[in-house]
Protein backbone atom coordinates (compact mmCIF):
# COMPACT_ATOMS: atom_id res chain seq x y z
CA UNK A 1 0.00 0.00 0.00
CA UNK A 2 1.79 3.35 -0.85
CA UNK A 3 1.05 6.46 1.01
CA UNK A 4 1.16 9.61 0.69
CA UNK A 5 3.00 11.70 4.01
CA UNK A 6 2.68 15.49 4.76
CA UNK A 7 4.63 17.78 7.77
CA UNK A 8 4.19 21.19 7.93
CA UNK A 9 7.51 22.39 7.71
CA UNK A 10 8.43 22.84 11.58
CA UNK A 11 9.73 18.86 10.90
CA UNK A 12 12.91 20.77 9.16
CA UNK A 13 12.81 17.91 6.20
CA UNK A 14 11.20 19.52 3.29
CA UNK A 15 11.96 17.13 0.88
CA UNK A 16 12.70 13.37 0.53
CA UNK A 17 13.77 11.27 -1.81
CA UNK A 18 12.38 7.62 -2.54
CA UNK A 19 8.82 8.81 -0.35
CA UNK A 20 5.73 10.41 -1.80
CA UNK A 21 6.18 13.46 1.03
CA UNK A 22 5.52 17.13 1.07
CA UNK A 23 5.48 19.92 3.41
CA UNK A 24 3.17 22.92 3.91
CA UNK A 25 5.32 26.08 4.84
CA UNK A 26 5.01 27.49 7.96
CA UNK A 27 5.63 31.51 8.12
CA UNK A 28 7.75 33.94 10.35
CA UNK A 29 6.09 37.51 9.84
CA UNK A 30 8.75 40.46 11.18
CA UNK A 31 9.90 43.07 9.59
CA UNK A 32 9.16 41.19 6.57
CA UNK A 33 7.29 37.31 5.81
CA UNK A 34 9.84 34.67 5.87
CA UNK A 35 8.41 31.69 4.12
CA UNK A 36 9.75 28.42 5.87
CA UNK A 37 10.38 26.93 2.62
CA UNK A 38 13.62 25.11 0.51
CA UNK A 39 14.51 28.73 -1.22
CA UNK A 40 14.56 30.63 2.28
CA UNK A 41 18.07 31.41 3.53
CA UNK A 42 17.54 30.58 6.64
CA UNK A 43 20.80 32.08 7.85
CA UNK A 44 20.02 35.85 6.55
CA UNK A 45 16.60 35.33 8.18
CA UNK A 46 18.18 34.75 11.82
CA UNK A 47 20.57 38.01 10.99
CA UNK A 48 17.79 39.77 10.14
CA UNK A 49 15.58 38.66 13.48
CA UNK A 50 18.56 39.73 15.88
CA UNK A 51 18.23 42.98 14.25
CA UNK A 52 14.68 43.70 14.43
CA UNK A 53 13.11 45.26 17.40
CA UNK A 54 9.52 45.42 16.72
CA UNK A 55 7.19 42.33 17.10
CA UNK A 56 7.60 39.25 15.22
CA UNK A 57 5.43 36.32 15.19
CA UNK A 58 4.83 32.57 13.40
CA UNK A 59 1.59 31.60 10.79
CA UNK A 60 0.55 28.53 10.11
CA UNK A 61 -0.60 26.74 6.90
CA UNK A 62 -4.19 27.12 6.15
CA UNK A 63 -6.81 24.75 5.36
CA UNK A 64 -5.94 25.16 1.56
CA UNK A 65 -2.10 24.58 1.62
CA UNK A 66 -2.93 21.31 2.89
CA UNK A 67 -5.50 20.33 0.79
CA UNK A 68 -2.93 21.20 -1.87
CA UNK A 69 -0.08 19.25 -0.27
CA UNK A 70 -2.87 15.95 -0.09
CA UNK A 71 -2.74 16.02 -4.23
CA UNK A 72 -4.93 13.20 -5.52
CA UNK A 73 -3.05 10.22 -3.16
CA UNK A 74 -5.52 7.47 -2.12
CA UNK A 75 -3.63 7.76 1.19
CA UNK A 76 -2.53 10.16 3.12
CA UNK A 77 -0.87 10.36 6.99
CA UNK A 78 0.01 14.19 8.28
CA UNK A 79 2.47 14.55 10.55
CA UNK A 80 2.02 18.38 12.62
CA UNK A 81 3.67 20.65 15.55
CA UNK A 82 1.74 20.44 18.76
CA UNK A 83 -1.41 22.00 18.66
CA UNK A 84 -0.19 23.99 21.87
CA UNK A 85 2.47 25.73 19.60
CA UNK A 86 0.22 26.08 16.24
CA UNK A 87 -2.71 26.13 15.07
CA UNK A 88 -1.26 23.34 11.81
CA UNK A 89 -3.33 20.82 13.30
CA UNK A 90 -6.27 22.08 13.71
CA UNK A 91 -5.89 23.14 10.04
CA UNK A 92 -4.93 19.90 8.65
CA UNK A 93 -7.81 18.09 10.20
CA UNK A 94 -10.25 20.51 8.62
CA UNK A 95 -8.36 19.94 5.38
CA UNK A 96 -8.57 15.64 6.11
CA UNK A 97 -12.55 16.11 6.70
CA UNK A 98 -13.14 18.03 3.38
CA UNK A 99 -10.93 15.89 1.47
CA UNK A 100 -12.67 13.05 2.61
CA UNK A 101 -15.93 14.34 1.96
CA UNK A 102 -15.36 14.93 -1.24
CA UNK A 103 -13.59 11.83 -1.80
CA UNK A 104 -15.22 8.99 0.18
CA UNK A 105 -13.43 6.16 -1.00
CA UNK A 106 -9.53 7.83 0.17
CA UNK A 107 -8.26 7.96 3.84
CA UNK A 108 -6.92 10.58 5.79
CA UNK A 109 -5.42 10.62 9.57
CA UNK A 110 -3.30 13.70 10.95
CA UNK A 111 -0.76 12.79 13.79
CA UNK A 112 -0.43 15.56 16.32
CA UNK A 113 3.35 14.86 17.47
CA UNK A 114 3.08 17.12 20.15
CA UNK A 115 6.68 18.43 19.66
CA UNK A 116 8.39 19.64 16.83
CA UNK A 117 11.06 19.12 14.71
CA UNK A 118 12.59 15.35 15.28
CA UNK A 119 10.05 13.54 16.50
CA UNK A 120 7.94 14.40 13.94
CA UNK A 121 10.40 13.11 11.54
CA UNK A 122 10.82 9.88 13.63
CA UNK A 123 6.91 9.33 13.23
CA UNK A 124 7.31 9.67 9.35
CA UNK A 125 10.01 6.87 9.19
CA UNK A 126 7.54 4.49 10.99
CA UNK A 127 5.20 5.20 8.83
CA UNK A 128 7.99 4.73 5.98
CA UNK A 129 8.58 1.04 7.63
CA UNK A 130 5.43 0.35 8.05
CA UNK A 131 4.64 1.30 4.06
CA UNK A 132 7.87 -1.02 3.12
CA UNK A 133 6.71 -3.78 5.04
CA UNK A 134 3.27 -4.08 3.38
CA UNK A 135 1.08 -2.32 6.44
CA UNK A 136 -2.59 -1.69 5.95
CA UNK A 137 -3.79 2.23 6.93
CA UNK A 138 -5.60 1.34 9.83
CA UNK A 139 -2.35 -1.00 11.15
CA UNK A 140 -0.07 1.76 9.97
CA UNK A 141 -1.97 4.08 12.29
CA UNK A 142 -2.22 1.62 15.20
CA UNK A 143 1.85 1.07 14.95
CA UNK A 144 2.86 4.73 14.91
CA UNK A 145 0.54 5.58 17.43
CA UNK A 146 1.99 3.04 19.97
CA UNK A 147 5.22 4.26 18.42
CA UNK A 148 4.15 7.72 19.57
CA UNK A 149 3.78 6.71 23.14
CA UNK A 150 7.66 6.03 23.82
CA UNK A 151 8.83 9.22 22.08
CA UNK A 152 10.24 12.35 24.17
CA UNK A 153 11.62 16.01 22.61
CA UNK A 154 13.96 17.97 24.67
CA UNK A 155 15.49 21.31 24.46
CA UNK A 156 18.35 23.58 25.30
CA UNK A 157 18.16 26.47 24.06
CA UNK A 158 20.25 29.81 24.81
CA UNK A 159 17.51 32.23 24.10
CA UNK A 160 13.98 31.94 25.04
CA UNK A 161 13.30 35.77 23.64
CA UNK A 162 10.71 34.51 20.71
CA UNK A 163 9.09 32.30 22.73
CA UNK A 164 8.27 34.61 25.51
CA UNK A 165 7.25 37.47 23.03
CA UNK A 166 4.87 34.68 21.62
CA UNK A 167 3.13 33.62 25.41
CA UNK A 168 5.28 30.39 24.60
CA UNK A 169 6.77 31.19 27.93
CA UNK A 170 6.94 33.57 30.44
CA UNK A 171 9.59 36.66 30.28
CA UNK A 172 11.03 36.04 33.54
CA UNK A 173 11.98 32.84 32.29
CA UNK A 174 13.35 33.91 29.05
CA UNK A 175 15.73 36.31 31.13
CA UNK A 176 17.34 33.54 32.48
CA UNK A 177 18.90 32.20 29.15
CA UNK A 178 22.22 33.61 27.86
CA UNK A 179 22.72 35.70 31.15
CA UNK A 180 26.10 34.87 32.25
CA UNK A 181 26.14 31.61 30.31
CA UNK A 182 22.96 30.18 31.37
CA UNK A 183 21.56 27.66 28.96
CA UNK A 184 17.73 26.46 29.80
CA UNK A 185 17.22 22.85 29.20
CA UNK A 186 13.97 21.59 29.69
CA UNK A 187 11.47 18.80 27.93
CA UNK A 188 8.53 19.31 25.14
CA UNK A 189 6.40 16.39 26.57
CA UNK A 190 2.91 16.61 25.80
CA UNK A 191 3.35 19.63 23.58
CA UNK A 192 4.21 21.97 26.53
CA UNK A 193 7.40 23.92 27.11
CA UNK A 194 8.69 23.16 30.45
CA UNK A 195 12.31 24.54 31.63
CA UNK A 196 13.67 21.94 33.74
CA UNK A 197 17.31 22.89 33.99
CA UNK A 198 19.23 25.81 34.18
CA UNK A 199 23.11 24.89 33.61
CA UNK A 200 25.67 27.69 33.10
CA UNK A 201 28.28 26.45 30.75
CA UNK A 202 28.50 24.03 27.67
CA UNK A 203 29.88 21.05 29.99
CA UNK A 204 27.20 21.32 32.63
CA UNK A 205 24.48 21.32 30.40
CA UNK A 206 25.28 18.28 27.98
CA UNK A 207 25.53 16.53 31.29
CA UNK A 208 22.25 18.03 32.41
CA UNK A 209 20.69 16.61 29.03
CA UNK A 210 22.42 12.95 29.41
CA UNK A 211 20.76 12.71 32.53
CA UNK A 212 17.18 14.19 31.57
CA UNK A 213 17.37 11.87 28.46
CA UNK A 214 18.18 8.76 30.39
CA UNK A 215 15.42 9.68 33.23
CA UNK A 216 12.99 8.85 30.17
CA UNK A 217 13.96 5.60 29.39
CA UNK A 218 16.54 5.55 27.13
CA UNK A 219 18.62 2.82 26.40
CA UNK A 220 21.17 0.99 24.05
CA UNK A 221 20.24 0.86 20.44
CA UNK A 222 17.45 3.73 20.52
CA UNK A 223 17.74 6.40 18.41
CA UNK A 224 18.61 10.00 19.14
CA UNK A 225 17.62 13.11 16.65
CA UNK A 226 18.55 16.62 17.32
CA UNK A 227 18.15 19.55 15.06
CA UNK A 228 20.34 22.38 15.70
CA UNK A 229 20.21 26.25 14.99
CA UNK A 230 23.64 26.88 14.01
CA UNK A 231 24.63 24.82 17.00
CA UNK A 232 26.82 21.99 15.49
CA UNK A 233 29.27 21.73 18.20
CA UNK A 234 27.06 21.30 21.03
CA UNK A 235 25.01 18.75 19.10
CA UNK A 236 28.33 16.61 18.41
CA UNK A 237 28.79 17.33 22.28
CA UNK A 238 25.68 15.77 23.04
CA UNK A 239 26.37 12.86 20.77
CA UNK A 240 29.62 12.01 22.24
CA UNK A 241 28.52 12.33 26.03
CA UNK A 242 25.75 9.81 25.04
CA UNK A 243 28.10 7.26 22.55
CA UNK A 244 30.19 7.32 26.24
CA UNK A 245 27.58 5.30 27.84
CA UNK A 246 25.34 3.66 25.02
CA UNK A 247 27.89 3.03 22.58
CA UNK A 248 24.83 1.30 19.87
CA UNK A 249 23.22 4.69 20.00
CA UNK A 250 22.19 5.51 16.53
CA UNK A 251 22.27 9.57 15.65
CA UNK A 252 20.85 11.53 13.00
CA UNK A 253 22.15 14.93 13.17
CA UNK A 254 19.99 18.23 10.68
CA UNK A 255 19.72 21.87 10.96
CA UNK A 256 16.74 23.97 11.91
CA UNK A 257 14.89 25.16 8.68
CA UNK A 258 13.31 28.32 9.87
CA UNK A 259 10.26 28.10 12.07
CA UNK A 260 12.89 25.94 14.53
CA UNK A 261 15.22 28.64 13.84
CA UNK A 262 12.58 31.04 14.93
CA UNK A 263 11.54 29.50 18.10
CA UNK A 264 15.53 27.53 19.16
CA UNK A 265 17.12 30.59 18.33
CA UNK A 266 20.86 30.05 17.11
CA UNK A 267 22.54 27.94 19.90
CA UNK A 268 19.15 26.12 20.60
CA UNK A 269 19.01 22.23 20.22
CA UNK A 270 15.87 20.34 19.86
CA UNK A 271 16.25 16.85 20.43
CA UNK A 272 13.73 13.69 19.82
CA UNK A 273 14.35 10.10 21.02
CA UNK A 274 12.87 6.72 21.65
CA UNK A 275 12.85 5.53 25.61
CA UNK A 276 10.36 4.62 28.18
CA UNK A 277 6.37 4.83 28.02
CA UNK A 278 5.70 8.73 28.09
CA UNK A 279 2.09 9.52 29.44
CA UNK A 280 1.93 12.72 28.22
CA UNK A 281 1.89 11.54 24.77
CA UNK A 282 -0.56 8.52 25.64
CA UNK A 283 -2.47 7.67 22.40
CA UNK A 284 -4.22 4.79 23.70
CA UNK A 285 -8.20 6.76 23.62
CA UNK A 286 -7.34 6.39 19.39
Amino acid sequence: MNYKIVTDSSSNVLSMEGTDYATVPMKIVAAKEYVDDANLDVAGMVEDLKQHKGKSGSSCPNVGEWLDAFGDAAYVFGVTITKYLSGSYNAAKQAARTYMEEHPDRKVFIFDSLATGPEMMMMVDKIRECEASGDDFETTKAKVLEYHNHLHTLFCLESMMNLARNGRVSIAAAKLAGVLGIRVAGDAEGGEITPVHKPRGPRKTTQALVEMIKERGFYDGALLRVAHCFAEDAAYALRNAILAEFPNTRFILERTTALCSYYAEVGGLIIGFEGGFNTKNDNTKF
